[in-house]
């Protein structure tokens, strides 16, 4: 997700004053930015300092590691940290107060859920405010997220359960047009036709969507001609019941965020 981000904050059209730093582990990782002039990567492989370093005077510090490995960061880096730095975690499940535990009074913490298509600003981010937060905090990681993409602004409360729908979300499409293209595939089609059709449908629906102004429900009753081949597919799928399918689905992963959350 943290290389996501990068690469929407990397557009031509966005400027990050100071520069960008990263850290990775691997110093070959670290090498993939050193024909990059807006940023320095650091690796922990050869460097013990490197998270320290890339914090020390930063504004804003971007927390994207996995969710386990968050308080041991937190401590390793919390005495580096400019006092009035803004620390946004993109680790799921680990809670504001987890972060305001292992780090000083002085620095402010929020936490954000964002989604993979930041790579083509596209994202939608879901942000949520920790109890050091001032109101210039929150602007200033809204206008971050903003350059990769659209910013919703939630309760903390909210925001696991954000996640299961935008956050996972990119994901169940993907699934979806795996199964549709394997469909394709069953009849007759090549996996290059196959990949064009149902690639081309998702990303020309999707498109229309926003275009027209109109509600799903709208466009879809729009393609289903009264007794047509369409009709027949929607009710099977009717029948299958999507709408407690995907129920059950964001909800085993809000419980699995929830597990996060507790340790």
């Amino acid at each position: 997700m943290g290389r996501a981000i990068l690469s929407g904050l990397l557009a031509p059209e966005v400027t990050v004053d100071g520069g960008i730093r990263v850290t990775n582990r691997s110093a070959v990782k670290a090498a993939e930015f050193d024909d990059e002039p807006r940023v320095t990567a650091f690796a922990t492989e050869t460097d013990p300092e490197a998270n320290r370093r890339a914090v020390e005077g930063a504004a804003i510090v971007l927390v994207a590691v996995k969710p386990a490995m968050v308080p041991d960061l937190l401590t390793e880096i919390a005495d580096a940290l400019e006092p009035g730095a803004v620390v946004v975690s993109v680790a799921a499940g680990v809670t504001v107060a987890t972060f305001e535990k292992h780090l000083p009074a002085s620095v402010s913490v929020l936490r954000s859920m964002p989604n993979t298509p930041a790579v083509v600003g596209r994202a939608v981010t879901g942000l949520s405010a920790g109890t050091r937060t001032s109101d210039d905090d929150l602007a200033l990681v809204r206008a971050l997220f903003e350059t990769v993409g659209t910013v919703v602004e939630v309760p903390e409360s909210q925001l696991d359960a954000l996640s299961t729908i935008s956050g996972s979300g990119p994901a169940y499409v993907y699934l979806l047009i795996e199964a549709m293209t394997a469909a394709a595939v069953e009849k007759g089609f090549t996996e290059e036709q196959a990949a064009v059709l149902v690639n081309g449908t998702f990303a020309g629906a999707t498109e229309l969507l926003v275009q027209s102004g109109k509600t799903p429900t709208e466009l879809r009753i729009q393609v289903t001609s009264p007794k047509g081949t369409t009709e027949r597919a929607i009710a099977v799928m009717q029948e299958a019941d999507l709408p407690e399918l995907f129920t059950a689905a964001t909800d085993a992963a809000l419980a699995r965020a929830r597990e996060l959350a507790a340790g």
